[in-house]
């Protein structure tokens, strides 16, 4: 099925592309969150109508998340983790944990959005990536402490 993208979408292209994608996944998901529309004649000449619209609020998006990234890359997080006697952690530093330390920090981010390669599984400090945006990649240092029992 052609559609138009109405908006960024990762994975499949930017706003205003015109993709051929499967039917399913057009009919069941984009189509009803008005993602895309399907590319008739009718619906091409719409697009052009509200291109301006979408590329002023395209815009707006893309500037929100570089703020965003700037007081991410300019604050730094730390979470506190339980140690073994061997100066192990207990299992793992996972995307959710380090978004509850985002969330505590008045961040509201999603665990999709934070790009670890592997979990952490030891106490330091880490460069992590947060994707805030299709085109905005924040960095941000994230730190592991240890406490032991």
């Amino acid at each position: 099925m052609k559609v138009i993208l109405r908006t960024d979408i990762t994975n499949i292209g930017r706003q205003g592309d015109i993709k051929e994608i499967a039917a399913g996944f057009a009919r069941n998901y984009l189509l009803p969150r008005k993602l895309v529309m399907e590319a008739s004649k009718q619906n091409l000449k719409i697009w052009e109508r509200e291109k301006v619209k979408l590329e002023a609020q395209r815009e707006e998006i893309i500037n929100q998340a570089k703020e965003l990234a700037a007081k991410l890359e300019a604050a730094e997080f730390s979470v506190k983790v339980r140690l073994g006697e061997s100066g192990k952690i207990f299992g793992s530093v996972t995307t959710a944990n380090i978004a509850k330390v985002f969330q505590q920090e008045g961040f509201e981010l999603s665990k999709r959005d934070i790009l670890l390669s592997e979990n952490i599984k030891e106490v330091g400090s880490y460069e992590i990536n947060v994707r805030l945006h299709p085109e905005v990649l924040a960095k941000t240092k994230f730190s592991v402490i240890g406490e032991k029992e």
